[in-house]
């Protein structure tokens, strides 16, 4: 076990944009693709990714000390730390079971696929961390195997039909063919997306707003620009964090190009997954005719550059802060993970065909759900990274990650499989939303 374990940890060492080359090279041999062609779609979609984290860095290199300033002048002091989502991930790859849940669930999806129960071939071997987590946490408090690997089978069973239902749409927003997002972190948001949506068409005036990026330009010209309204938002950002005038126009520039430069990149990787999608259909179609239709499942790192779901998670931003300080029982300021308000805001983007402000009003209440669940956590968290001797540099007190640690679908499936009745009873409820998900999603697609 210790052999395996050392194997898959150093394999999961390899930076995203050079395992999914790899794997990419090797799915394109299995489907016959023209050899030049292959190589030269893995190379280009390897640094398709890295253009994506390069101007991502860059972007929470900027924000951060304009998040600061706003903690700064709110005078938030509270006694959780945000540590963001990396340690959680390092601590579930340093769980015991982490090697064999792993196994477990390529071969489940294996499975699914030959049994026609997913139309997702899930290759963003990372981010299996998210599924593997829930079944540390299970085990931490039960200490049952079988628990541990039921959380994390649940868990990976649920996120991956969200992802084949999310996946036409999101064609359709993004247009990146082929591709599905089975992330947890962002595809469990995809049912908030779907009926808040639904329940916004009722609601008057709002339902009428169109603020779709794409739509605002036609309609405004130049200031309906998104790099135009990035520059807004940064000056605005800026104004209220107390910056003087050459640091308001260096953020607000610095996010107006985040805004014009991350949509190219995906572009970018959706450009030269498009041979291999086109010869894992002519494979399938060949090999297993009565199969339908298959996706990649992606990072969401693919998406979140559009730039409704930029803006989204920018306006999201000080409502974040905000809510941390008025809300009563929230613990932590919401500052390690705060910039991956975008992860939260892309599937939500991909249910309201990138309407800004209806994304917006479904991210507020995700966003007091993320505050209550990361804060009630914490301690199992902390308690977790001990059980696996990982710590934090200098900080030996309770931590939590905005993001990750308050991901409603885990947080669910742990509490539900470590007998909390409470979570039990809301089984019904979880099947009525994943259904109607379903079923409205169809409806658009």
């Amino acid at each position: 076990m210790d052999i395996i374990k050392n194997v898959t940890m150093y394999i999961l060492g390899f930076e995203p944009y050079v395992m999914l080359p790899f794997i990419i090279l090797i799915l394109a041999m299995i489907f016959r693709i023209k050899l030049s062609t292959a190589i030269k779609s893995s190379f280009t979609i390897g640094i398709g990714f890295i253009g994506i984290f390069v101007i991502f860095d860059y972007f929470v290199t900027i924000i951060n000390p304009v998040i600061q300033k706003l903690i700064s002048r709110a005078g938030l002091q509270l006694d959780i730390l945000d540590a963001g989502w990396p340690p959680l991930a390092a601590i579930t790859w340093a769980f015991s079971l982490a090697p064999l849940l792993l196994v477990i669930l390529i071969l489940l999806n294996i499975i699914l696929l030959i049994t026609k129960l997913t139309k997702t071939v899930n290759i963003d071997i990372w981010n299996y961390w998210h599924f593997i987590f829930a079944g540390a946490l299970v085990y931490n408090i039960s200490s049952s195997v079988f628990l541990s690997i039921l959380a994390s089978i649940t868990t990976f069973i649920i996120t991956i039909k969200l992802a084949d239902w999310s996946a036409p749409m999101l064609h359709k927003f993004s247009g990146l063919k082929g591709i599905s997002v089975p992330t947890l972190s962002a595809v469990a948001y995809f049912p908030f997306g779907v009926l808040g949506n639904k329940l916004i068409d009722y609601i008057p005036f709002v339902n009428k707003i169109n603020a779709n990026p794409e739509k605002i330009k036609e309609k405004m010209g130049l200031i309906g620009e998104p790099m135009i309204i990035g520059f807004i938002l940064g000056v605005l950002l800026g104004i209220g964090a107390g910056c003087d005038i050459r640091q308001i126009a260096e953020f607000a520039f610095g996010i107006a190009a985040v805004i014009y430069i991350l949509p190219k990149m995906a572009n970018i990787v959706g450009t030269s997954l498009i041979p291999i999608s086109e010869g894992m259909k002519d494979f399938i179609k060949k090999h297993f005719p009565k199969t339908k239709k298959t996706y990649i499942g992606l990072d969401v790192a693919v998406i979140i550059g559009l730039p409704s779901v930029v803006v989204t998670s920018i306006l999201l931003i000080p409502v974040s802060l905000a809510l941390a300080f008025i809300l009563p029982g929230v613990r932590f300021i919401p500052l390690g993970d705060l910039v991956n308000l975008v992860v939260i805001a892309s599937l939500l983007c991909v249910a309201t065909k990138g309407n800004v402000v209806r994304s917006f009003l479904i991210g507020i209440p995700i966003v007091i759900l993320h505050l209550y669940l990361a804060s009630n956590m914490a301690y199992l968290y902390t308690r977790l990274a001990g059980s696996v001797n990982f710590s934090l540099a200098d900080y030996d007190g309770i931590f939590t990650s905005f993001l990750d640690g308050g991901n409603a679908l885990r947080v669910w499936t742990v509490e539900t499989f470590s007998g909390n009745i409470y979570a039990f009873l809301l089984l019904p409820v979880v099947v009525g939303v994943l259904y109607l998900t379903r079923k409205f999603s169809s409806k658009n697609n």
